[in-house]
């Protein structure tokens, strides 16, 4: 039989297409691997050897057991021309600006990391331990829970050190991605009942309020194919439970389960923009195992997509915006508050009325730190300090457009940060409540979402610059 030299020669121009792709794929990886991104990944366990109360819900929860053990982890990037910054997730549910800085202000003097460098973001995890002067009025502390908190935090401000240490020293060539998924638990606590959403949701009537249920997903891969870690968010209070056990809460479960389906990954959550949003319902370890099981569904699917690389080049900015009180409180209403039958409000007044009686002055804003990373050219971190609703997420994700992460729960747990909308509708989260958080006035002034708005206007330009 006669071989037709017509398809012999397609059939070798076929194979021989095929390893000219190859081998350009390969020296493609090569050359991303050699002049493009490293990483550096570290962790550490930070569940609590003594007993420090659990954080959030305003009472004593010494801690009996635990569910699993709760983390703090670091990702260290590096781009082709030597530019660093370094994310922290951490499963606790609020770190105060006196702890934060402490270790903004090592990281410098150790690492030469500027501010602008390195964020330092918390899951906002309520069965996690307090952390230094987080909601201090909210408890009713005695002396000895007093020391074990500072204790705890000291070793923490350490521990956070060390690991951002770890992750430098640990900077390898790296691939990274970025995609998108869904996931539809969380739900607008303040236009949905929560005893409702039950019967709403078996009846299939929809829930309503505005809802950020993206899940934003980043890849870190190692130049043979390893994936080593995957950064992930989603806008939800971590509040399934209320219990007395130490666990990481739904984001804890989800980060469990993606490392059990990865070996050797490390999984790191971000709250986005969870201020207004729960998991509901909850109360049920079974709903808070289903919820991070949902989540890490979503992460799954979206590392089965096709994944947006990011180009190494990496560009950070930040600012701190003076965000002003409608109304710093007086001597006079301090004492008014302190005869109120609020136990929580009578430990604020009594304490702000000690630090006037000592000559201390109340300042009319708040100090709020604001990043803005731009990796590659399609991948925008926005960064907030503390408990932002999820306004903010879909304002700044439409004006920026695709690939913008808006993060809050950065930095410094302040208080409920409201947008316009939530102010002028007051509420648990626009209205008069500031003294949980010990701050000194009741309420924020209304044009705080306009300031806000305005420095990532300015920080986003200068990061695309």
């Amino acid at each position: 039989m006669k071989c037709n030299p017509i398809k012999a020669t397609m059939k070798l121009t076929f194979i021989f297409t095929i390893v000219l792709m190859s081998l350009f794929w390969v020296q493609e990886n090569r050359i991303s691997a050699a002049d493009g991104w490293k990483a550096g990944i570290a962790k550490s366990v930070i569940t609590p050897e003594k007993g420090v109360w659990l954080a959030g819900y305003g009472s004593k929860r010494a801690p009996i057991g635990k569910l699993h053990d709760i983390w703090m982890k670091a990702l260290a990037l590096e781009d082709a021309n030597g530019k660093q910054a370094v994310m922290v997730t951490s499963d606790f549910q609020g770190v105060p600006k006196i702890m934060s800085d402490r270790v903004f202000k090592q990281v410098e003097k150790q690492f030469g990391l500027k501010r602008d460098q390195i964020m330092f973001t918390f899951s906002h995890n309520h069965c996690g331990p307090r952390l230094g002067d987080d909601l201090q009025d909210y408890y009713p502390v005695d002396e000895e829970q007093v020391k074990l908190v500072q204790e705890y935090t000291d070793q923490m401000v350490i521990e956070a050190v060390k690991m951002v240490g770890k992750a430098l020293s640990d900077l390898k060539p790296a691939i990274l991605k970025q995609g998108e998924g869904l996931s539809t638990f969380a739900v607008n606590r303040r236009n949905n009942r929560e005893a409702d959403v039950p019967s709403m949701r078996k009846k299939g009537i929809p829930l309503i309020g505005p809802v950020d249920h993206t899940v934003p997903v980043m890849t870190v891969t190692r130049p043979d194919g390893k994936l080593a870690a995957v950064l992930f968010g989603y806008a939800c209070h971590p509040t399934t439970m209320s219990f007395t056990k130490i666990c990481g809460d739904y984001p804890g479960f989800a980060q469990i389960e993606i490392e059990k389906n990865h070996p050797g990954t490390t999984a790191m959550f971000v709250n986005t923009c969870g201020g207004d949003q729960n998991p509901l319902p909850r109360r049920k370890i079974q709903l808070c195992e289903k919820y991070g099981h949902m989540l890490a569904t979503a992460v799954e699917e979206t590392l089965n997509q096709s994944l947006n690389p990011i180009s190494p080049t990496l560009q950070t900015a930040f600012e701190i915006v003076e965000l002003p009180y409608l109304k710093t409180v007086t001597k006079e209403d301090l004492e008014s508050a302190a005869k109120t039958g609020n136990r929580l409000k009578k430990r604020w007044a009594k304490r702000l009325l000690k630090k006037l009686e000592a000559g201390d002055k109340f300042p009319a804003s708040y100090p709020y730190p604001l990043h803005t990373w731009k990796l590659g050219k399609s991948m925008l971190v926005i960064g907030m300090g503390a408990e932002t609703v999820v306004d903010y997420a879909l304002r700044f994700k439409k004006e920026f457009g695709p690939g913008t992460w808006v993060c809050g729960y950065a930095d410094d747990m302040i208080s409920y940060i409201p947008s316009r909308r939530v102010w002028e509708e007051g509420g648990y989260e626009g209205g008069s409540n500031l003294y949980e958080y010990g701050r000194p006035a009741y309420r924020w002034a209304g044009d705080i979402e306009i300031l806000i708005s305005e420095s990532i206007d300015k920080l986003v330009k200068k990061v695309n610059e």
